[in-house]
């Protein structure tokens, strides 16, 4: 009798999507139900990836690789480049994708109707895993709000978006109230299958000596200051960059770049003049007075040599066009200061047409490519961030936004009840107080 061999029929294979780097008895459920179907593929999504709708991981991808690699049920990890699968699917052509069933709400849908679209271009079939119920993500992160809130986790925050992002989208935060709404507020970018939010708070002197009713004319002091920042940083988790204005004498800067780095501050932002501070955006209007650039450059060297972290960043803000010295005059400031060790450039300017800023930019990014520019488009507001990064920015800040939209509404509250003689009337524009109450929740 003559013996057939007949080839084993190719094993199945499972594709599953993970881009936490706290795995819980939620994620091994889902594994270890695909592994009855097959060999089971990771599709690990890149901390880039991750930082476009999330908080940013605090395990690195190839620290997150190695973990699941060695899962029993794995067979072999892919990068996932995008929340989309689709790259990945009509690559692999997995035979299952498996994945909870608690994506059918939210950004996550869009995706999971992509998903479902890909799979019927070529017969492939989509497992939903029942919820566990007992475990969630959130509350393991609200759980991690500590840790990511001290000062060495917070501070390097900033360098590490610089890295992962395209640029970083900033807004201001001038106490614990707008600190908690620019920590959490989020919309959904239907196009781009994306969530979009706030990367960090730009804690400007103009706002916080205006909710002070103060002047902005450096009135409010470092101790005050940093009242402002203790309070946000007690409610919030993402970096903050400090509006430091001139950053004062050189003898007192070295300390109070200490102070702020051990704050866990990511940031400060100095600019180049001297005398009593005029606002930029009266520009020419009022009397603008540009430090010596090698001055300037000795209190930037100054703060390097004083920090003690490499995540500390020292930014210098040329006032060259605010003041009406012209671009040859930024450029030329830019390099002393980047020659001194700056870690960024911020430019200003109140032209409205935004030509000079892409100028500079085209002249600055000839000689340094790398180094961070920091935008304020208060001014040149026409143009989107996704314009703004196309010209060479990386950081993004809408520095004084919410001081300009608080007040006008508190002052209409206020002219109302005067004319009308009670409170009735201003009940639909204002938040009831059972909502004001529940604001700001209960630590557990």
């Amino acid at each position: 009798m003559t013996e057939t061999n007949h080839a084993a029929a190719p094993r199945k294979t499972v594709y599953i999507a993970i881009s936490s780097d706290i795995i819980h008895s939620g994620h091994m459920n889902v594994i270890e139900e695909g592994a009855k179907y097959g060999d089971v593929i990771i599709g690990l999504l890149t901390d880039e990836a991750i930082a476009t709708y999330k908080r940013m991981p605090i395990l690195d991808y190839e620290t997150r690789r190695k973990i699941f690699e060695n899962l029993k049920p794995v067979s072999r990890v892919v990068k996932q480049e995008t929340l989309s699968y689709a790259e990945n699917l009509r690559k692999l052509r997995p035979d299952y994708v498996v994945h909870g069933d608690d994506w059918k709400l939210g950004i996550q849908s869009m995706v999971r109707a992509e998903v479902l679209k890909i799979l019927k271009e070529y017969g492939g079939e989509l497992i939903e895993v029942p919820y566990t119920k007992g475990v969630s993500g959130e509350e393991l992160d609200a759980r991690l709000r500590p840790v990511l809130n001290t000062p060495d986790v917070r501070r390097a925050k900033l360098r590490k978006m610089l890295r992962l992002k395209p640029y970083v989208r900033v807004m201001e935060a001038s106490n614990g109230l707008s600190g908690l709404i620019v920590e959490n507020v989020k919309v959904e970018d239907e196009k781009n299958m994306s969530v979009k939010e706030y990367d960090a708070m730009w804690v400007s002197s103009l706002c916080d000596s205006t909710f002070k009713g103060k002047p902005d004319i450096e009135l409010v002091d470092l101790t005050s200051r940093i009242n402002t920042i203790n309070e946000i940083m007690e409610v919030t988790t993402k970096p903050i960059i400090l509006d430091g204005d001139t950053g004062g004498r050189i003898e007192h800067f070295v300390y109070n770049v200490k102070t702020l780095e051990r704050l866990g501050v990511s940031a400060v932002i100095i600019e180049d003049k001297t005398g009593l501070k005029q606002n930029s955006l009266f520009g020419t209007d009022a009397v603008q007075t540009l430090d010596d650039p090698y001055d300037f450059a000795k209190k930037i060297h100054a703060g390097k040599q004083a920090q003690v972290t490499r995540d500390f960043m020292i930014i210098a803000r040329l006032e060259s066009l605010i003041a009406g010295a012209g671009i040859e005059d930024a450029i030329r400031r830019a390099k002393i200061y980047v020659g001194a060790g700056a870690d960024g450039i911020m430019i200003h300017s109140k032209e409205k047409d935004g030509a000079e800023i892409r100028e500079f930019l085209r002249r600055f990014r000839e000689f340094s490519p790398e180094i961070p520019v920091v935008l304020v488009p208060t001014s040149y507001n026409q143009f989107y961030e996704d314009q703004l990064h196309e010209m060479g920015a990386n950081i993004i800040i809408h520095a004084n936004h919410l001081l300009r939209s608080a007040y006008p509404a508190m002052l209409k509250t206020a002219k109302k009840i005067l004319e009308c003689g009670r409170s009735k009337e201003v009940d639909a524009e204002i938040m009831p107080i059972k909502e004001v109450l529940t604001l700001i929740p209960e630590e557990k």
